[in-house]
């Protein structure tokens, strides 16, 4: 994939399936997005500190709704990492019935 090629957009059954096999759920809401509904084992980088080079396997972007990691997805992208951006974000992911937890680890839902 180069930076001019669309991203493909997956729906969250099919990037938990990605995180199952391996790949790595980047979220890149904001800290206190992050702090009141997460996905276990996701990792936390804003968009405004995405680090390209810090990510070196298969990326899947999440975000509330899709746009900013669609943004990250990009990024990322033109850097040429093998990503995928969560269309419809932390909402989908919750609607689809996916487990959420906050950063301490207790199940919650997307705020």
């Amino acid at each position: 994939m180069t930076s001019t090629d669309p991203i493909a957009q997956i729906d969250p059954t099919t990037a938990s399936e990605l995180a199952d096999s391996g790949a790595l759920l980047l979220d890149v809401r904001e800290p206190e997005e992050w702090r009141v509904g997460l996905i276990a084992d996701a990792v936390h980088m804003p968009l405004g500190d995405l680090q390209p080079d810090s990510v070196p396997r298969i990326v899947v972007a999440v975000c509330r709704s899709g746009n900013r990691s669609g943004k990250a997805a990009i990024q990322l992208a033109a850097a040429g990492v093998d990503v995928r951006n969560m269309a419809g974000g932390m909402k989908a992911w919750a609607e689809t019935g996916l487990p959420i937890t906050t950063d301490d680890g207790t199940p919650d839902t997307v705020g």
